[in-house]
């Protein structure tokens, strides 16, 4: 957080809600992650997706979070690196991108030898793997509505970091395949009219947009504790 309130998170500050626990930006994190909880009441709602109107609006750090978050409260949670062209969340969580989500999508290996478990109990993550030539037609493929079936079985919550919106086709793919979107929109940066496009597109797909995710917004730092 800078000295005027601004939300300003750097890959080694990334998990936050880890580091510092007590922050308001934790505290963000944990109202977004009870507000998905109670979209989820019936237990219909367990596969989000998260995406963003542009590049570099915070969606990877506010799934990355949001994940560590709802391990935390006891809930087996599994982030899925949905960004074949870009991935992150390997380097975020440190670890190793050598096989994830395209070595089980092209049949090279099973979802169980890929999945890692991460320094939260109850935390795992599918890594992307190596980066293919054709990203949206390996999401679109009936191996990866298989491999969600399956891990909807064995997690509490699947959250998925998916590319732009208005970059690529990817995120129009796979909100087909999960139970809700999650728009990530940073305060300052993203412009309206690329917010308006990328809602549509995500409704022309049918997808269940569920709502916003407002990051790098500022806050009155008086209501700190």
């Amino acid at each position: 957080v800078s000295g005027d309130g601004e939300v300003v998170l750097d890959r080694r500050e990334s998990i936050i809600v880890r580091e510092n626990p007590k922050s308001p930006i934790s505290e963000a994190y944990r109202v977004l992650r009870t507000n998905l909880e109670f979209a989820s009441l019936d237990g219909q709602l367990k596969c989000f997706l998260f995406t963003s109107s542009g590049p570099n609006e915070g969606k990877s750090t506010t799934v990355s979070n949001l994940a560590v978050a709802a391990a935390q409260t006891g809930a087996k949670v599994l982030l899925i690196d949905g960004d074949l062209r870009n991935p992150t969340l390997h380097r975020v969580f440190q670890c190793s991108n050598r096989k994830g989500l395209t070595s089980v999508l092209v049949g090279r290996e099973t979802a169980a030898e890929v999945i890692q478990q991460l320094d939260e109990a109850n935390l795992f993550l599918l890594p992307t793997g190596p980066i293919p030539p054709n990203p949206a037609e390996l999401l679109g493929t009936e191996r990866m509505k298989e491999l969600l079936s399956q891990v909807r079985q064995e997690y509490d919550y699947i959250y998925i970091d998916a590319p732009p919106v208005l970059a690529v086709t990817d995120a129009a793919v796979l909100s087909r395949r999960v139970d809700g979107v999650i728009l990530v929109v940073a305060s300052g940066m993203t412009h309206r009219k690329a917010l308006i496009e990328a809602r549509d597109r995500l409704a022309r797909v049918n997808a269940n947009l569920l709502g916003v995710a407002l990051v790098r917004a500022k806050f009155d730092s008086e209501y700190q504790s």
